[in-house]
């Protein structure tokens, strides 16, 4: 009950200065994009993800408060409905200057073990730090409509794994859970098996990697290309609609 009261009762961050945010605003093309209500909104949501998360830069990678902004505030577009609920749960924003290498290790049915080396723009922890390119969020900025958004990408892993399951379903109330669910589903099913025929797809074919996957590609098409996301699979844009709010480009 304790932890629940301080979450409660935990005073307001410090606002983000007016001239801090006009320039967070105009390297950030989604919150440029975004109405004066939404705006507002995201504004609070990066001053409370800056007072909260610890922002460590690696290597000599060195960022300035404005860099440090824009990253806090890509982190918080999709919880723009979503609200600070979705910030739980994790502490610290780990930022590469470019794309790094993480080693991987699998125990196959035979007990052989493999190992080999990922190279990854992002990864999300399932109860650890967020981890991101700066190269990269930079890239996905100077072509904000390109179908790319490194850090709604890891963010949308963070809120399907608040309910304690990555899934690709993140916590909805219980009807719309099922119609996502559903939804969802059949269109993971009916991609996966496109890009397993061979079959050119307008969606990155990573989203057939698995259902977590799907969510968090469709999630960068929603922010950055949402016509091609609504050609390609009208339902699950729907519900992104709904979770997110209206895409900041129509």
């Amino acid at each position: 009950m304790s932890g629940l009261l301080r979450r409660w009762w935990r005073p307001a961050p410090a606002p983000i200065p007016d001239p801090l945010w006009r320039d967070i605003r105009a390297a950030l093309p989604w919150a440029a994009a975004l109405d004066p209500a939404r705006d507002a909104r995201l504004r609070s949501l990066t001053a409370r993800f800056v007072a909260d998360k610890t922002i460590t830069p690696i290597g000599d990678l060195q960022l300035d408060p404005g860099q440090r902004g824009l990253l806090a505030a890509a982190c918080c577009l999709p919880l723009l409905e979503f609200g600070e609920e979705g910030l739980h749960g994790w502490s610290q924003l780990i930022v590469y200057p470019d794309a790094f290498r993480v080693q991987r290790s699998h125990v196959d049915a035979a007990g052989v073990l493999h190992e080999w080396h990922d190279e990854l723009i992002g990864e999300a922890w399932d109860a650890g730090p967020v981890i991101l390119s700066w190269a990269d969020v930079q890239s996905d900025c100077a072509d904000p409509r390109a179908g790319f958004c490194v850090a709604a990408h890891e963010i949308a892993h963070k809120l399907d794994s608040l309910d304690g399951v990555l899934d690709g379903t993140p916590p909805l109330p219980r009807p719309w859970q099922r119609e996502w669910a559903r939804d969802f589903q059949r269109a993971f099913d009916a991609f996966a098996a496109r890009v397993d025929a061979g079959a050119d797809t307008t969606i990155d074919g990573y989203a057939a990697e698995a259902p977590e996957e799907f969510f968090a590609v469709a999630t960068e098409y929603h922010f950055s290309d949402p016509a091609t996301l609504r050609a390609a699979m009208p339902e699950v844009a729907a519900h992104l609609q709904r979770l997110y709010g209206p895409p900041p480009f129509a």
